[in-house]
């Protein structure tokens, strides 16, 4: 069978843990994540990527939770497709139940994981185009963005971190923006599930 992954570069590092040597996926790509600043332009660039599969591959696997603007997205597509569910990149992470509670231990959590910490502030930045102000220290609205955050919490998602630096980026980021920094693990259910699925629905086209 022939799959083809289109995902958010946010989900890079899980993916290339699970599915790096796997030869049913034959086209892999990692969009950058600073489209989610465009909702609209971002369904619109997808659904351009997806679609241009057609042919290549049986079905796709889009890395890529609701975010704003991707419901219905299947039914928008010419080609069998299968995503994940949740309303955001924290919720494929930690399920819906784990996302409430930890937002119920604190209302004012960053939720970071490997693919937020290697984009670190610099990515931020980068997404709300904050650096565009001339003469004006990006910083300046990054600290009045998180004035009402307390915390960053760091999710072991399983991934190798090479020396500790996902961490490392992750303990920055909170100690530029004087956060207190706190983790924990999590499993890759969604993203094992939402493999199985695509290569089933892959192998059910080819019968």
């Amino acid at each position: 069978m022939k799959i083809g992954l289109i995902s958010c570069d946010i989900f890079e590092p899980e993916f290339e843990l699970l599915i790096k040597d796997d030869p049913d996926f034959v086209h892999k790509e990692y969009v950058e994540f600073a489209l989610h600043a465009y909702p609209d332009d971002m369904r619109e660039k997808l659904l351009e990527k997806v679609n241009a599969l057609e042919g290549k591959v049986d079905a796709v696997l889009l890395g890529y939770a609701v975010c704003q603007s991707l419901g219905g997205f299947a039914d928008a597509v010419d080609i069998p497709l299968v995503m994940f569910e949740g309303d955001d990149c924290i919720c494929v992470f930690l399920g819906a139940k784990e996302y409430t509670n930890e937002k119920k231990i604190c209302a004012g959590t960053w939720f970071s994981s490997p693919g937020w910490a290697r984009e670190g502030m610099e990515g931020i930045v980068k997404e709300l185009h904050l650096d565009s102000f001339e003469g004006v220290d990006p910083m300046f609205f990054m600290d009045m963005m998180f004035e009402s955050y307390e915390r960053c919490l760091y999710i072991h998602t399983g991934v190798k971190d090479e020396n500790g630096e996902y961490l490392a980026k992750s303990k920055d980021f909170a100690n530029k923006l004087r956060l207190r920094h706190d983790e924990r693990g999590c499993s890759l259910a969604a993203f094992e599930n939402a493999i199985s699925k695509v290569k089933a629905l892959a192998a059910s086209l080819q019968q």
